[in-house]
């Protein structure tokens, strides 16, 4: 086929496209707070929500993160976003990974001091984006009740942005989430023996 006919195929598809992608952008005319779960076992759970709250700050909008589990040491984006303390209110309250812990006491206490940090954000309406960093680890080791969780998620101002991650989000989460991804690993540098590293893994 000539270049011209190759052309002419790519523009009628792209036609065609347009005219699905148009419809959809019509047919999607609510506005309101959106409720979204990243979770599943690839890497880029973490770095997809703080990837969505640099875009809020960029829009002017109030972010507060709370980070459940995490917290024994700083990462990157806690470093990054305490420079904006106008903007953003950053709350790193685990005290690190479960298997390092090993104190299944201490990790629920944890979990419901920053539950409650949490839900101070889900009641403020000037708060436009919360991000509930590793909060599928508290619920799947049940340091939380999943049915207060919903009810506080399901309460908090219409406009509110919500983001919660972490593996193994619970059945009934993703139930009421309007958007879910599921990251799935296809290859890791840490299974052939890379270190994590400051700026890629925290």
């Amino acid at each position: 086929m000539s270049d011209d006919g190759i052309n002419e195929r790519h523009r009628l598809r792209m036609q065609r496209k347009k005219e699905i992608v148009d419809e959809k952008i019509h047919a999607a005319q609510r506005h309101a707070g959106v409720l979204v779960v990243n979770t599943g076992n690839g890497k880029g759970k973490s770095s997809s929500a703080f990837g969505m709250a640099i875009r809020a700050l960029g829009h002017g909008m109030q972010v507060g993160v709370v980070q459940f589990i995490k917290g024994a040491k700083s990462t990157g984006e806690e470093l990054f976003l305490q420079r904006f303390p106008e903007q953003v209110q950053f709350h790193a309250m685990g005290e690190g990974y479960t298997w390092e812990t090993q104190d299944r006491e201490r990790d629920i206490a944890c979990a419901e001091r920053a539950w409650e940090k949490a839900c101070g954000f889900l009641r403020d309406p000037d708060t436009g984006l919360v991000v509930l960093d590793e909060l599928n680890i508290a619920l799947k080791y049940r340091y939380l009740d999943i049915c207060r969780v919903i009810d506080d998620l399901n309460g908090r101002p219409e406009m509110q942005h919500v983001i919660v991650t972490g593996r193994g989000a619970l059945p009934e989460l993703v139930a009421i989430a309007d958007t879910v991804t599921e990251m799935q690993p296809v290859k890791h540098a840490f299974a052939v023996g890379i270190a994590a590293q400051a700026g890629v893994e925290w």
